[in-house]
């Protein structure tokens, strides 16, 4: 399946999703988002739903899967990239991935 990440057009909300993608976290939360827009978190919520069509989880979890998707590519170890990208563990990690594109990590590489 094909991976997609909608981007905000509005500055200070694109500036931090540029900010994310260069390290992304599972542990990434709205309340930290939309206190550091000055936001309340259903104005947050609200404004990020409106300016990428997708809720804030989901955009996050997408932005992990590109991140991890290359780096599982080139061989590195499930294990190592679930912790990298703040995942508790390598099953939560592999759940979300099943979740998102329809397979297990293994699998979808092996396709």
């Amino acid at each position: 399946q094909p991976l997609g990440l909608p981007f905000p057009l509005a500055p200070t909300l694109a500036a931090l999703c540029r900010r994310f993608l260069e390290s992304p976290t599972a542990h990434a939360t709205i309340d930290t988002w939309a206190s550091e827009l000055a936001m309340s978190r259903r104005t947050f919520t609200r404004t990020f739903a409106r300016e990428t069509g997708i809720s804030f989880s989901v955009w996050r979890q997408r932005a992990c899967l590109l991140a991890a998707v290359p780096r599982l590519s080139s061989g590195e170890p499930i294990t190592i990239v679930a912790l990298d990208l703040g995942y508790d563990s390598v099953s939560a990690f592999t759940t979300m991935f099943k979740r998102m594109l329809g397979t297990p990590p293994r699998s979808y590489l092996a396709g």
